[in-house]
């Protein structure tokens, strides 16, 4: 269920879209699935959000639109059963530079032999 809450936000992802709206989509699948975000539980109501741009870590989602170049790390927590799973992936949006392409895939490719 975590892996398909995590798909379902990057199917949204699309220049255009908020990332208001990424939470809103994720937030009612997590709901309708039974599902605790563990950051409800501590009174907070977005997901996680990491850009490229001006944010480093744990941004919050609001109304700024993505573009075209950006680079989203989309971090979903969700809690049940007394199982909880944290997942994260990076997308990018829209049509992006070649050198952060280089960024995301030598990054993936650096984790993978962390592993």
């Amino acid at each position: 269920l975590a892996r398909k809450t995590l798909d379902l936000g990057h199917s949204v992802i699309k220049p255009g879209v908020t990332t208001d709206y990424i939470d809103e989509v994720v937030h009612n699948f997590i709901f309708k699935m039974e599902l605790i975000p563990p950051l409800q539980l501590l009174q907070i109501s977005k997901i996680t959000l990491y850009f490229s741009k001006e944010v480093i870590c744990h941004g919050i989602p609001d109304d700024r639109p993505l573009e075209n170049g950006d680079i989203v790390n989309l971090d979903v927590t969700v809690y049940k059963n007394g199982v909880h799973v944290d997942l994260n992936e990076t997308y990018l949006v829209g049509e992006v530079a070649e050198s952060s392409k280089f960024l995301v895939t030598k990054a993936y490719e650096c984790l993978q032999k962390a592993i």
